[in-house]
């Protein structure tokens, strides 16, 4: 995950068709990218916030990834000066500061994946949450199978932790709905859901409670619109 900043001195007109003549010619030719996003702020506190989110299978297929990215611009503009020019204009909609963190799926606990297949940008929740790295608490695969994955509101559902960045303790839920309004109706149908799965008090408060000890309770939480036709 790239997160970049928009550069609030250019008017940004033409930022979308660059990036999707990018997308068009570079990223969605090179197969070692297995998936893509671009999320732009929506409800977050930085409104200049733009993420790129590459994913691989492997780490090693990020370096070989970019001998194939290397290769698939040349071809794109093998005028030198137009590259040039066209990565010159690229630049010119962000600022110089950019951060870069790499993430490891955790299919074990659960894992919605989907095709896109609208047109309208979709929104995308990040829930970002402290793992609390004592080995107690326990539950996340159960509460996924029984709350998460049975939830239609939820498209697309994707858990994953740091493997290299600034926090070891990050672990980041990514969320994919079809509208804003759709995050409360899941939020009615995810306590719906949780009554059904532990319908005695007793049994609800103790796995909650187990739960809880998996993270320090510190969290934070990002709303994001995707770029459909820059979807990988």
């Amino acid at each position: 995950m790239t997160t970049l900043h928009r550069n609030l001195e250019t008017d940004g007109k033409d930022w979308k068709a660059t990036e999707q003549e990018y997308f068009d010619k570079v990223t969605s030719k090179n197969d070692l990218i297995i998936g893509f996003e671009i999320l732009t702020h929506y409800y977050t506190a930085n409104s200049t916030e733009i993420i790129l989110v590459n994913v691989y299978k492997t780490w090693e297929d990020i370096e070989k990834s970019e001998a194939i990215t290397d290769d698939l611009v040349k071809k794109a503009w093998p005028d030198e000066k137009a590259r040039t020019a066209f990565f010159d204009k690229q630049k010119s909609y962000y600022d110089t500061f950019h951060s870069d963190e790499i993430y490891s799926s955790i299919e074990t606990i659960g894992m919605k994946e989907f095709k896109a297949t609208s047109k309208e940008p979709m929104i995308v929740y990040i829930r970002k949450s402290q793992l609390s790295m004592t080995g107690k608490g326990k539950g996340m695969k159960e509460y996924n199978e029984k709350v998460t994955l049975k939830d239609p509101y939820i498209q697309g559902y994707y858990p994953f932790r740091h493997a290299w960045g600034s926090d070891s303790r990050d672990f980041m839920e990514a969320v994919f709905y079809n509208s804003f309004s759709d995050i409360e109706k899941s939020n009615l149908k995810r306590d719906e859901l949780e009554k059904a799965a532990w319908p005695k008090e007793a049994d609800s408060k103790a796995f909650f409670d187990q739960l809880k000890l998996v993270f320090t309770g510190v969290h934070g939480d990002f709303i994001y619109h995707n770029l459909p036709s820059a979807s990988k």
